[in-house]
């Protein structure tokens, strides 16, 4: 989802492959001075934290309550999830249907979980904190980092910066939001599907299975639309994750038969 600087390069040119050395040793690659990195995942958390705002106000178009919108925020903290969980609340999607969707799209953090762990290698005591920090953007900033004091460095300032930010920018969207009564006099009842509507379209722009995933997921609600209650057709758009992995695996297949 973020954009974030290449790993830094060797001193003979060579770029340095973050993921070659996941045990961080300092004597493998060149280490990157702290302020650099402090200031990389500063700005990944400062700007992604900006969209609470977004959320606050999607929120509240939901009619969830303050502290609805902001236990979201405090106690999932996944963007895709959140936004997902509200835009289905509503679009008229039953409560137990929108939370199934949401619970779907934030297994990827387990995922990450496995991957961080053995390059982080936090103590024991800290891996359930660490664990709520876990989302794209701190991964991101993590496996971009050339050794593990980096790799610590970026993924704490990372979380806790976005973290902070993301509370703070939701709770202010939706007061206001809330401040002006009815949302949908104002239109804000269409914040939800709207920022799903944005987080899609980044994908159709890229190419190979993401484009794939992003449309099939777009065809199958609007073809949904008049058939199935409000709502689903959100959620339905979820099978085009295992559709296009089946499809992909029947490609591999076939070319392994022709070879």
């Amino acid at each position: 989802m973020t954009a974030l600087h290449p790993p830094d390069s060797s001193p003979t040119g060579t770029t340095t492959d973050p993921g070659s050395d996941p045990g961080g040793d300092p004597g493998t690659a060149r280490a990157r001075p702290d302020a650099a990195v402090v200031r990389d995942a500063l700005g990944v958390g400062l700007a992604v934290g900006a969209s609470g705002l977004a959320f606050g106000v999607a929120g509240a178009g939901a009619q969830l309550t303050v502290w609805q919108t902001c236990a979201l925020s405090l106690l999932v903290f996944t963007g895709a999830s959140q936004f997902a969980l509200v835009g289905a609340l509503a679009a008229g999607a039953a409560p137990l249907a929108a939370v199934a969707g949401a619970l779907f799209l934030g297994v990827r953090n387990a995922l990450y979980g496995l991957r961080l762990g053995p390059r982080l290698q936090l103590p024991r005591p800290l891996r359930p904190f660490a664990a709520q920090l876990v989302i794209d953007e701190t991964t991101a900033v993590t496996l971009v980092q050339p050794d593990r004091r980096s790799a610590r460095l970026g993924f704490t300032v990372t979380g806790v910066s976005l973290y902070l930010v993301w509370n703070l920018t939701t709770l202010a969207g939706a007061v206001g939001a809330g401040a002006l009564g009815d949302p949908g006099r104002y239109g804000l009842d269409a914040a939800g599907p709207a920022v799903f509507l944005a987080l899609l379209w980044p994908r159709l722009r890229e190419g190979g299975e993401e484009r794939s995933v992003a449309l099939l997921g777009a065809l199958l609600a609007l073809a949904a639309v008049p058939l199935l209650p409000a709502g689903v057709p959100v959620l339905l758009a979820v099978l085009a994750v295992p559709a296009v992995a089946l499809l992909r695996g029947l490609r591999s297949a076939r070319g392994k038969d022709t070879a």
